[in-house]
C-alpha cells in the first residue's frame, strides 16, 4: 500500500515581497483521527494577499477557505470521497479567553491545523479541526458556496460584535448597515447581512461603479460613491437616524472618520480589514464619548460563528458563489495572485490542475 508521504504534491509557496513559486513536496502520513484531503477549491482571500505582498517571510503555503475530497481517513466520521469543508484555526474552548467569548484570541487558535495549507494538491487536516470543525458538504451545496464558510463566519462575528443583531427596527427607522468596500469581503458582508435579515437595509460604498452595480444586483438597498451621495443615501434609508453599524472592509484612518460620521448615536464602526502598515487613527474623542458610538475590532470567526453561518449556507439563505469571478488552476497560482492584486478578480478560486 502506498503511503501518503510517498506521494508528491504540488504546492503554491508565498515568500513575501509579492513573490510566489510552485514547488513539489510530500506530506506526512495521517495519524489517528486525521484526514488527508485532495484539493477541490480554495479561495484566495485578502489576508493571503496581504501576506504575499508584505515583507519577506519564511516560505509558507497559505490558503484556508478550503473544500476537499477525503483521500485518506483515520476518523470514523468521514469516508473516502466525502466532500469536506474545514477551517484552519480552532480554539481550545477551555482557556480564560475562550470562557469570556474571545475564542479567536485563544493562543491555541493561532495554530494552523491544515498542513501544509489550502494551496496544495493534498492537505493533512489535524485531529482538532477534524473533531470540532470539519463538515461534510451536502449534495445540494456547491464547492464554491461551501468554501465561504470560514470567511462568512468572520463576517458573522463582526455583525454579532457590532450590536447590529440587537438593534430593534420599526417602521420609522428600519435596521440599516453600511458596508465600506465592494470587493469580495464587502459583498460577502452584504450577502450575510441579508441572509440574517432579509428586511434590513444595506448601503454599500466603493470607488468602482461596476462593483456598486453588482451590489445592487445582490440586494443592496443603495450603492454610492463615497461623499455626499452616500450620506444622502444613508439618511434616506434610515429616516435621518443614521446607520446602526458600518463595516469597514478596506481599512484606514480616513474611512474610520467618515464611517463614524454616518452611524447613529449609539452605533458602531467595525474594523474588519488590515489598515495600511503603521497607520494611526485620529478622531475627536469627545464626539465619540458624547454620542456613545463604538469602534469595534473583529478578527476571524469562532466555532459558534461557523455553526451559525453553516446553518445559513445549508438552508440556502446564504450562497456567496456568485462572488467567484475567476477559477485558476493551482499550477497558475501566480496568475490568481495578479488578478487579485490588480483587482481584476472579485474572488479568485484556486482549483486543482
Amino acid at each position: 500500500m502506498t503511503r501518503v508521504s510517498e506521494i508528491e504534491s504540488s504546492v503554491a509557496v508565498a515568500h513575501g515581497n509579492g513573490r510566489v513559486s510552485l514547488e513539489t513536496r510530500g506530506i506526512v502520513d495521517p495519524a489517528d483521527g486525521e484526514l488527508v484531503l485532495a484539493l477541490r477549491c480554495c479561495g484566495l482571500c485578502g489576508t493571503d494577499l496581504f501576506k504575499i505582498n508584505g515583507p519577506a517571510m519564511t516560505a509558507s503555503i497559505l490558503g484556508h477557505e478550503l473544500v476537499g475530497s477525503v483521500l485518506v481517513s483515520r476518523n470514523g466520521r468521514f469516508r473516502e470521497g466525502d466532500r469536506v469543508v474545514v477551517p484552519h484555526h480552532v480554539s481550545c474552548g477551555e482557556c480564560a479567553l475562550c470562557a469570556r467569548g474571545s475564542e479567536t484570541m485563544c493562543p491555541t487558535f493561532k495554530e494552523n491545523l491544515l498542513e501544509p495549507g489550502g494551496f496544495s494538491e493534498r492537505i493533512l487536516v489535524r485531529r482538532r479541526a477534524v473533531d470540532l470543525a470539519a463538515r461534510i458538504v451536502p449534495a445540494h451545496v456547491s464547492d464554491d458556496a461551501a468554501s465561504f464558510m470560514e470567511p462568512a463566519a468572520c463576517v458573522y462575528r463582526g455583525v454579532k460584535r457590532s450590536g447590529f443583531l440587537d438593534a430593534r427596527a420599526n417602521d420609522v427607522a428600519p435596521r440599516c448597515a453600511i458596508v465600506v468596500g465592494g470587493g469580495s469581503m464587502g459583498l460577502l458582508h452584504l450577502l450575510t447581512l441579508k441572509a440574517i435579515d432579509r428586511e434590513c437595509r444595506v448601503v454599500v460604498t466603493d470607488l468602482r461603479r461596476e462593483r456598486l452595480e453588482l451590489a445592487l444586483k445582490l440586494g443592496a438597498h443603495a450603492a454610492e460613491l463615497p461623499g455626499d451621495a452616500l450620506a444622502a443615501a444613508v439618511r434616506h434609508a434610515t429616516a435621518g437616524l443614521g446607520a446602526d453599524a458600518a463595516f469597514d472592509t478596506v481599512g484606514g484612518a480616513g474611512i474610520l472618520d467618515s464611517s463614524l460620521a454616518l452611524v447613529r448615536e449609539g452605533g458602531s464602526v467595525v474594523l474588519f480589514a488590515h489598515a495600511p502598515r503603521e497607520e494611526r487613527a485620529s478622531f475627536d474623542l469627545n464626539a465619540l464619548f458624547k454620542s456613545e458610538k463604538r469602534v469595534v475590532a473583529t478578527y476571524s470567526g469562532s466555532l459558534a460563528d461557523q455553526d451559525e453561518v453553516w446553518r445559513l449556507i445549508e438552508s440556502g439563505a446564504l450562497d456567496a458563489s456568485p462572488l467567484v469571478s475567476h477559477r485558476v488552476q493551482l499550477s497558475r497560482f501566480e496568475e490568481a495572485v495578479e488578478l487579485a492584486r490588480t483587482q481584476m478578480a472579485l474572488k479568485a478560486m484556486v482549483i486543482p490542475g
